[in-house]
């Protein structure tokens, strides 16, 4: 405020980019009465930066969105306790490392001049250094100081070396030997600090609300301090010892009100399965934020137990306790802090929930894995394996399988290394979505909204679509070709219905350098009117067709509703196939061909069953003849999803473009085409179907790395012995035709690899420990399953080779199942919505695929019913996907329709089944 010059007032701060440390930063400024619509702490900072234009906020944008969007992610956990302790520290220290080394040769982020971005970054340094923590590194320290002396903050001092800092430390010592004792004791790493009982009598355990109305039911508990703990697995290593701990969240639903959830840590505590138990119809559950957390339960993030629901004294939320916690004899939970947990029977849990006013419902959850209980003398690692006390070496089981029903456990303090994913697939999706993509370094986030950089992880997957579809177009005589990005606006608007459908998204060029263009330039949102110019130029006569080309390129189409890397972007890659024929038949062949391809692109290469159907006329292709489409489905979601599209021009485009030939009996005729295209959205479709909590699950066809060797080194087997053992394995893979990596980095210890590998979804990972030397075997660990046997160097590699086809083949029967238990039929309305908040696709009988103005009143009746049933007035205009049902496809494949069959919704002699979803 003071940097941008402006005085103390009122700001008001929209939810959509609201939190508490935003709240309390951005105090209030005089003069502003409208709200922010601004996303994130990027789009805040360059709001305030455009208040005051005389100060130089601009560098480099990418950097700036990048290093604020790094420092917020990074520092925010950090910032979320009052003390800072030895993890969150460490946390800080590695930060610090990566900014002073990028900071090598530059003064600001940006380059020479500073922005915005360096006041919230150094913003951000400033708080936590207020907590105790320490600078370090010198391109650090010097920016910190140049920048911070513009915001009046103290300037970070030097340390005293040699005699000077002995002398002092020798002062410090002989005149505050109780202060020294106090530094030492707060800077002592808490990761150390050993349980203790908490003494009822103090007055940190009497000025305890919930303890004390624990203590006035004469209920019995222990109460004991440990290492403050923000997720369960920190609880798992501060306080496992203990016993049972719980897992507490706190769920919002807009028509059914409020829930504080207590289940045990490995319950499934999926909100769809949970809103089902509890019998709540149209319940939409989300994790409520930490400004509600607070208002309503009085307690701060991480601090969260049953027992807050002391607070709730206008009995508004509903209390949820997971029944397998009722068979414990002592349960675990925090009392309204972090740092201390107070254990007791669960009947007298219920008995103090009871005397709050508020009745708990006990209900089933189910698990989801095992989860570690008891002591911690074994430390658990990524991927269920058991650590051991020295040597390198784990215990074998022959070549005994693990069980199927287990998945793997995270290691001990993985979900808090800022390496693992934060968020659960069946919990949180988009935010889950958001952390695979870009931990498992499929994508990097650019300047520029809705673009994004493809990553070579992600962009070696697209590059095996390609290197398949191109054998395949070989196999029809289709050649590739390469077309100019720009079309004319004159030649754009020449097909009125075609450009029209694209109007809203096209991206024009109007200036070169500083003069305005003769007439707007478009980039190519599609290329119809840009290659069909040339058609008529090379087609003159029924010898010159067909002519079948295909073009792999970027597309441009400027998306406006919430960008989401692969599957809604500005910019795209994708390869479209244009063709023209002497005949309707011969066009319609070709559009089923192209249209097989795809089915092959997602079911042989991404294991991800498609429905293949032709679209009705109102989703049918702009100025096209017929429409035909793969739809995928997302369980994870209950969306369907467009696969591809192949098109049946028609001749409409040889009209418009003068296409024509003399056929074989001389007459002039006009050629019939098709149009189809596959896009880079076929990556985040498979991302969103297979990948799990972990990251990826990539099939094996195209994966860029099926198999990878992870070495196990120990102080009397080190590198030195295991690297040509692994480097002999790598060959004998390779032999096999497998793509084969050997992980031999001495930087990171096997427990990152395994999680490294296990983000980037690689189907088999090969761990070869001391033992394994010894027993010339190695352990064969399978990715999308969690099964793990030991296999003998002679045949590992022909075993391998052998698993990459089980993997790909139980992946998609895994998916295909799963899209077949939602695949229902309905005939009457009344069931249309149910279905649709289940997350299924429909199959409804419809009175034909022209009767447009009907299908739209089914998309605004079905959004307006959903809506009401969830409590809600409207939908925010700024989301990609809606609550609606829409036609996805008239499917090929059509039930049996009996005749007098009548349209579910108009009542209308049906003519065929149609399918209807919620879509991406």
């Amino acid at each position: 405020a003071k940097l941008l010059g402006l005085s103390t007032g009122k700001l008001a701060i929209d939810e959509s980019c609201s939190s508490p440390l935003l709240e309390s930063t951005l105090t209030s400024f005089s003069g502003f009465t409208k709200t922010l619509s601004v996303q994130g702490y990027a789009g805040v900072s360059k709001y305030f930066a455009s208040l005051n234009p005389t100060f130089d906020l601009s560098g480099e944008e990418c950097v700036n969105e990048s290093w604020i969007n790094s420092t917020a992610a990074t520092l925010i956990p950090v910032l979320s306790s009052s003390t800072l302790d030895a993890y969150r520290a460490s946390v800080f220290a590695d930060f610090c490392s990566k900014l002073d080394s990028f900071l090598t040769t530059k003064t600001y982020l940006g380059g020479d001049d500073g922005s915005y971005a360096d006041i919230v970054v150094v913003s951000f340094i400033s708080l936590v250094v207020n907590r105790g923590a320490k600078v370090e590194g010198e391109n650090i320290k010097r920016y910190y100081n140049t920048v911070g002396s513009r915001l009046g903050f103290a300037e970070l001092k030097e340390e005293k070396k040699g005699d000077d800092k002995k002398k002092e430390s020798k002062k410090k010592e002989a005149g505050a030997p109780a202060a020294a004792a106090s530094v030492a004791a707060a800077t002592t790493p808490s990761a150390s600090a050993p349980l203790t009982t908490v003494d009822p009598s103090t007055p940190d355990y009497t000025s305890n609300k919930l303890l004390t109305h624990l203590t006035s039911l004469n209920i019995t508990s222990t109460t004991h301090s440990h290492t403050a703990a923000f997720t369960s697995d920190e609880l798992q290593a501060a306080a496992g010892s203990l016993g049972q701990h719980c897992k507490n969240l706190f769920l919002k639903c807009k028509k059914n009100g409020m829930f504080l959830v207590t289940c045990a840590p490995n319950s499934d505590s999926n909100t769809k399965a949970l809103a089902k138990s509890l019998g709540l119809t149209g319940a939409n559950m989300r994790m409520a934020n930490e400004a509600l957390l607070n208002e309503k339960l009085d307690v701060q993030k991480g601090s969260l137990g049953p027992m807050c629901i002391l607070a709730d004294a206008a009995k508004e939320i509903t209390v949820v306790i997971d029944a397998a916690l009722m068979e414990k004899d002592v349960i675990y939970s925090h009392p309204g802090r972090n740092d201390w947990s107070v254990g007791m029977n669960p009947k007298d849990l219920l008995k103090f929930i009871e005397s709050t006013g508020h009745e708990a419902k006990v209900i089933e959850f189910g698990s989801k894995g095992p989860s570690p209980t008891g002591p911690l003398d074994v430390p658990v690692k990524k991927g269920g394996k058991e650590g051991k006390p020295k040597g390198g070496e784990k215990p074998k089981g022959g070549e005994k399988k693990k069980s199927k029903g287990q998945k793997p456990q995270k290691k001990e303090g993985a979900a808090d290394t800022l390496l693992a994913i934060q968020f659960k697939k069946m919990e949180s999706f988009p935010d889950w979505y958001s952390d695979v993509i870009r931990l498992s370094e499929m994508i990097s986030y650019y300047n520029i909204s809705g673009c994004y950089i493809l990553r070579p992880w992600s962009y070696s997957i697209w590059e095996s679509i390609q290197n398949w579809f191109n054998d395949q177009l070989k196999v029809l005589e289709v050649d590739n070709s390469y077309f100019p990005m720009f079309v004319s606006k004159s030649r754009l608007e020449k097909e009125k219905d075609h450009v029209e459908g694209f109007a809203p998204e096209v991206a024009w060029v109007t200036k070169s350098g500083d003069g305005d263009l003769a007439e707007p330039i478009a980039i190519r949102p599609t290329s119809e009117t840009i290659m069909y110019p040339a058609f008529s130029d090379w087609i003159s006569s029924h010898r010159d067709l067909p002519l079948k080309l295909n073009q792999w390129s970027n597309v441009v189409r400027w998306e406006f509703k919430n960008p989401t890397p692969f599957l809604r972007t500005r910019e795209f890659l994708w390869q479209e196939g244009h063709t023209a024929h002497a005949t309707y038949d011969e066009a319609d062949t070709m559009v089923m061909q192209a249209l097989e391809l795809y089915r092959g692109v997602y079911e042989d290469l991404l294991a991800i069953p498609v429905i293949r159907g032709f679209k009705t006329e109102k989703e049918r292709f702009a100025g096209g003849h017929q429409t035909t489409t793969c739809e995928a489905y997302i369980p994870a979601s209950g969306r369907a999803i467009q696969g591809a599209t192949s098109h049946n021009l028609g001749q409409n485009f040889g009209k418009m473009f003068d296409i024509n030939f003399q056929d074989k009996e001389g007459k002039t005729a006009i050629p019939w085409q098709t149009s189809w295209g596959i896009t880079t959205r076929t990556i985040g479709v498979m991302v969103m179907v297979h990948g799990d909590d972990q990251g990826l699950v990539l099939p094996p066809r195209i994966a860029p790395v099926q198999v990878v060797i992870v070495p196990i080194a120990s102080k009397k087997c080190g590198y030195d012995q295991l690297d040509p053992y692994c480097e002999a394995l790598k060959a004998k893979f390779i032999a096999q035709g497998l793509r084969a990596k050997y992980d031999g980095r001495t930087i990171y210890n096997p427990g990152w690899k395994f999680n490294h590998w296990e983000q980037k979804g690689v189907p088999v990972r090969v761990e070869v420990g001391p033992r394994d030397l010894e027993n010339s075997q190695a352990r064969v660990c399978i990715r999308h399953n969690g099964e793990k046997v030991d296999k003998a160097a002679d045949g590992i590699a022909e075993f391998v080779k052998d698993q990459m086809e089980v993997i790909q083949k139980a992946m998609f029967d895994k998916i295909k199942k799963e899209r077949d238990e939602h695949l229902v039929k309905v005939t009457e309305w009344k069931d249309f919505v149910p279905n649709l908040e289940k997350g299924n696709l429909i199959l409804t009988p419809w009175c034909g695929p022209e009767f447009q103005e009907e299908e739209e009143e089914v998309k605004d009746k079905s959004k307006a019913e959903a809506l009401e049933r969830a409590g809600q007035e409207a939908e925010d205009e700024r989301c990609a996907v809606s609550v609606a049902g829409k036609t996805l496809c008239i499917p090929f494949e059509q039930p049996e329709l009996k005749e007098g069959t009548k349209c579910f919704y108009t009542g209308k002699i049906a003519k065929c089944w149609v399918m209807w979803g919620k879509s991406y």
